[in-house]
């Protein structure tokens, strides 16, 4: 496995996304050990399920054989696409910036956003994964159109989750119950502005640095 890491240069990146996620730890229990309060201890969690999209995407990646096996392949990209609003979910937790704590707002906003940046790097670098993984099935003028595809689906799992309260797990313990929010808002879109408007905003936000993120990788 190491060597598979290393030809695929996901030694490096695994030491440097587990170093910042180890820093957003230590910046949460620093919060936690000075307030003696478990505000925003949360962060970990939500980092947690960040990290899964990419585990998933990783997993693709360092082991061909399974692209080769249909079933754990639609497995694991399943697995990815339920986790995938996870990674960009936490910039949702910039809501939280308006409980009156202890702690100076600067610092909070500070670990917030560092648990959201980490969480969009989990997440943008296990969607250029899976773009490498399905590039074989799409012609690759196509392939900025399922980049967008899978950003709006990821949008819309934000509001999912900060809204409606689900977890991705949910879909195996209240299929039915998710399906009938997910369908009500196809169904009657007008009835449900609000989705809708978060899901779009939040959608052209994170296109902007997605695509961002791609420019500056194609620069270098």
């Amino acid at each position: 496995m190491y060597r598979q890491l290393k030809d695929f240069d996901r030694l490096n990146e695994t030491r440097f996304l587990g170093s910042l996620s180890i820093l957003c730890f230590a910046f949460s229990i620093f919060r936690f050990v000075y307030t003696d309060t478990k505000v925003f201890l949360h962060l970990n969690w939500n980092l947690f399920l960040a990290f899964l999209p990419w585990l998933f995407s990783t997993l693709l990646i360092i082991y061909p054989r399974f692209k080769k096996n249909i079933p754990v392949l639609l497995a694991l990209v399943f697995s990815w696409l339920l986790f995938f609003p996870n990674a960009l979910y936490i910039l949702t937790d910039l809501f939280h910036l308006q409980l009156n704590t202890t702690m100076p707002k600067w610092f909070d906003l500070m670990l917030i956003l560092s648990f959201a940046w980490v969480g969009l790097l989990f997440g943008f670098m296990s969607l250029w994964d899976i773009e490498k993984i399905i590039g074989p099935w799409i012609k690759r003028d196509l392939m900025p159109l399922v980049s967008f595809g899978l950003l709006f689906l990821g949008s819309f799992g934000v509001y999912m989750g900060r809204y409606l309260r689900w977890n991705s797990w949910d879909i195996i313990t209240e299929p039915f119950n998710i399906f009938y929010d997910i369908s009500d808002r196809i169904l009657n879109p007008f009835h449900h502005k609000g989705t809708w408007g978060m899901t779009l905003f939040m959608f052209i936000f994170l296109s902007m640095m997605y695509w961002s993120f791609r420019l500056i990788k194609k620069r270098s």
